[in-house]
């Protein structure tokens, strides 16, 4: 299957990997960040007909909200959203600003939410699609330093599970992906003594990359999941079970 999907905070990480999967499976890529970079530039140079890039920070919720019709303009329809962007801060909550706590629920869980609804809206008039709204095992099980961010994510879990009841009717599937511990910018900074203890922790033993979560956002966005909706792929190497 191929398409037309719209991916958010797609220049770098799990977003960037995305993209550059969908753009070879033949699929129209749009997407967002806040600055662009190589791969941006790359893209467009090379995905001239088949990639849209723009300007925009998530927390941008006016804007957010219109860039599904952007990504309509462009390509005709919006079969695909991949809500990737998200932002971490790890601190003590007792010490946490309220301005950072509405920072990460903004990101985490606000733009998410914009974003769909704008998405949901094109893909009601062209006969349905998916969502693919990005998680963390933060929302499992609890971590210390990262409560906002936890409870964001633990929402949009359960925003995923109510859309999909309401979607569904118009042909729409509504999913979460939770990874795991894998190689990306945000697990970059974990310590070398953290890193072996997750690992300890992990029944299979390491690790992810950023291709096995990747293979399961094109399992949700494909017909082999036609059947699938309103659930959450766990994708950690056991470490939650």
């Amino acid at each position: 299957m191929t398409g037309v999907a719209v991916v958010s905070g797609g220049s770098r990480g799990l977003g960037r990997a995305v993209c550059e999967r969908l753009l070879a499976d033949g699929w129209q890529v749009a997407t967002f960040s806040r600055q662009p970079n190589e791969f941006v530039e790359q893209a467009q140079d090379k995905h001239a007909a088949d990639f849209h890039w723009s300007p925009l920070d998530a927390r941008d919720l006016g804007r957010l909200r219109g860039f599904a019709r952007i990504a309509q303009e462009r390509f005709g329809r919006v079969d695909l959203l991949v809500n990737n962007a998200g932002s971490l801060h790890q601190e003590l909550f007792l010490t946490t600003a309220v301005q950072r706590m509405e920072d990460l629920l903004t990101t985490n869980l606000l733009a998410p939410m914009v974003l769909a609804q704008g998405c949901a809206r094109v893909m009601m008039g062209g006969g349905g699609g998916a969502i693919v709204n990005v998680s963390s095992i933060n929302a499992v099980r609890g971590y210390r330093g990262v409560a906002a961010y936890s409870a964001a994510k633990a929402g949009l879990e359960a925003f995923s599970r109510s859309l999909a009841r309401e979607l569904g009717p118009a042909g729409i599937r509504v999913n979460t992906l939770t990874p795991g511990f894998f190689d990306s910018d945000m697990t970059a900074q974990v310590t070398a003594d953290n890193r072996d203890r997750i690992r300890r922790r992990t029944p299979l033993g390491r690790f992810g990359t950023v291709d096995e979560v990747v293979d399961a956002v094109m399992f949700l966005a494909s017909p082999q999941s036609g059947f699938i909706t309103g659930q959450r792929i766990i994708i950690d190497g056991g470490i939650t079970c």
